[in-house]
C-alpha cells in the first residue's frame, strides 16, 4: 500500500467517525485503530494531529462545495441562487452536525493546516459574487455584504442544530428565517 493510500485511509476513517459519531472522537489512536493502521501511522503521514483532523475537515468543504455547485448549476436569479446556496448550507450542517463542527473549529482554521481556509474561499466567493449581482456591487462591499450573510447563515445553523432557534422563533420550518436573511442583506426577490 502507497503512502498515499494510507493517508487516504486514514483520513476516511476519521471522516466515517466524525459522521457517525461526532468531532469529539477524533484521537489519532481510535482513527488508526479503525484505519487498520498502527497506533503510530498518523504521525508518519500528518506532522500533526491538527493536519489529520484539518485533512477530515477539507472533506466537509470538498462535499459542501460539491453540493452548492450541483445546486447552482441550474441558474436562476442571484436571489434565488442564494436561497439554494443557503438551504444547502443549512441542510448540511442539521444532517452533519460533526463535519459541520469539526469544519469551523478555531484551532483549525487558525492554523491553516493543509490550506484549510483556501478550501472554504471558493464557497464563500460564491456567496459573494451572488450577492454581488443582487445588490449590484463588487469589491469590497460585496464582500462586506456576503460576510454578513454568512454569519446570519452560520447563525441559523447553529442555532436551529441546537434547538434554541425553534424554542426563540416557535417555528420548525428555518426556510422564513432564510429568506429573511437574504431579503436583509440583498433586497426582497425581483417580482
Amino acid at each position: 500500500m502507497t503512502e498515499e493510500d494510507l493517508r487516504a485511509r486514514l483520513v476516511a476513517a476519521g471522516v466515517e467517525m466524525v459522521s457517525r459519531e461526532g468531532s469529539s472522537v477524533l484521537r489519532l489512536r481510535e482513527i488508526a485503530r479503525r484505519a487498520g493502521v498502527s497506533h503510530g501511522a498518523p504521525r508518519r503521514y500528518f506532522p500533526t494531529h491538527l493536519s489529520l483532523l484539518s485533512a477530515i475537515a477539507r472533506q466537509g468543504f470538498q462535499e459542501l462545495g460539491e453540493r452548492v455547485a450541483r445546486l447552482l448549476a441550474g441558474g436562476g436569479t442571484p436571489h434565488a441562487r442564494l436561497l439554494a446556496l443557503g438551504r444547502a448550507y443549512l441542510e448540511y450542517a442539521s444532517t452533519n452536525r460533526g463535519m459541520f463542527e469539526l469544519m469551523f473549529r478555531h484551532d483549525l482554521l487558525e492554523s491553516n493546516r493543509l490550506g484549510l481556509r483556501e478550501t472554504r474561499l471558493p464557497l464563500f466567493d460564491v456567496l459573494v459574487e451572488l450577492v454581488g449581482q443582487a445588490r449590484g456591487e463588487s469589491g469590497a462591499a460585496a464582500r462586506v455584504a456576503a460576510g454578513a450573510l454568512w454569519a446570519n447563515l452560520h447563525g441559523l445553523a447553529q442555532l436551529s442544530t441546537w434547538g434554541s432557534l425553534q424554542l426563540a422563533t416557535g417555528l420548525d420550518d428555518v426556510d422564513p428565517l432564510l429568506r429573511a436573511a437574504v431579503d436583509a442583506h440583498v433586497g426582497p426577490a425581483p417580482r
